[in-house]
């Protein structure tokens, strides 16, 4: 495994790699710290106006994460716990008429990823509740008195969960995603914008999805859109960062695109906090090539880990150990 120094200058964290040495798996790693960054070792929150309030949508990316590294077992067990009472998940997926598609997506997805009821959990059906936001057109729409902000995050993570459940993915929501498709071969994410911009987070996760799907053939231009705006770091976005390349990293993997994904691969390992870095600090992944940023790491390790070990979101399961490792320094 390799390291990664952090030095301290001017209080900017600067990573550098180091050779490897012993010490557990950089994803498990990372895990481990994003477990132990958890509010009362079950969700993470959200400060607005110095008023604190609970981000569902974190506490899944970090199950997702924990499922990817096979570690935390623990940790998402009472995330999945907390994300199912009703006043948690009642006001993520949307209440008094209200109904949003990429909340009962995602939320399916994680509780089909941790092997529990998704037609009973926290008394709720979230397959007929996300098949219930199914429009004519085959876009999840939501149902909202504030209007549709669903985007390709909510169509793909909609189509790879109902693809896991036993009726599949629509085929009419597959037909809907492989359509937004823009002529330079890349996903937007917003849909309907003109002109039409391929977008890396879009474009990785639609590909996901249409692998999920078996539809590679309309998976095939979103992956060599992708690989075309590849960083020679091997990351993905402006700037490159952890986020953006954990998301391409996950679909280029999925398609088959070794060498593309192992450099994205690299370019996360790059920026994770080694036995230099603080004891409180160590394992996590930093957004960008600036160093650790508290303000950023939880969702830049979050959203990292699924990249750094490949897995995509069809893929995966939970399960591991159920403690939180650290690096052994």
């Amino acid at each position: 495994m390799r390291r990664v120094f952090v030095a301290l200058l001017c209080g900017v964290a600067l990573l550098v790699p180091i050779p490897a040495s012993a010490g557990v798996d950089r994803a498990d790693a990372a895990a481990g710290w994003l477990a132990r960054q958890m509010v009362a070792g079950e969700r993470f929150e959200v400060e607005f106006d110095g008023v604190r309030y609970p981000d569902q949508g974190l506490t899944i990316d970090a199950v997702f994460a924990f499922a990817a590294a096979r570690a935390s077992r623990g940790y998402a067990d009472r995330a999945l716990a907390w994300l199912a009472r009703p006043e948690v998940s009642g006001g993520y997926l949307g209440t008094g008429g209200e109904a949003y598609a990429g909340a009962h997506a995602k939320l399916l997805l994680a509780v089909l990823v941790a092997r529990e009821d998704p037609r009973a959990f926290g008394g709720v059906d979230l397959v007929a509740g996300l098949r219930g936001l199914l429009a004519p057109s085959g876009r999840f729409s939501d149902r909202s008195a504030f209007g549709d902000f669903s985007t390709a995050f909510s169509q793909s993570f909609a189509v790879i969960a109902l693809d896991r459940t036993r009726e599949g993915a629509p085929v009419a929501a597959v037909d809907f995603l492989a359509g937004t498709q823009c002529s330079d071969g890349g996903f937007p994410v917003r849909f309907g914008q003109s002109p039409c911009v391929g977008d890396v987070d879009g474009t990785a996760m639609a590909v996901q999805a249409l692998l999920a799907a078996d539809r590679p053939v309309d998976a095939r231009e979103g992956l060599a859109w992708l690989t075309g705006v590849q960083q020679s770091s091997g990351g993905f976005g402006a700037p490159a960062n952890a986020n953006s390349t954990g998301l391409a990293a996950q679909a280029l993997a999925a398609g088959g695109e070794v060498h593309a994904a192992h450099r994205a691969r690299s370019f996360l390992k790059s920026l994770q906090v080694g036995c230099a870095g603080t004891p409180q600090t160590r394992g996590a992944i930093a957004y960008d090539a600036s160093g650790f940023d508290p303000a950023t790491a939880v969702r830049a390790t979050a959203q990292a880990v699924p990249g750094l070990t490949g897995t995509p979101f069809r893929a995966l399961r939970g399960g591991g150990v159920a403690g939180a490792p650290t690096l052994s320094c």
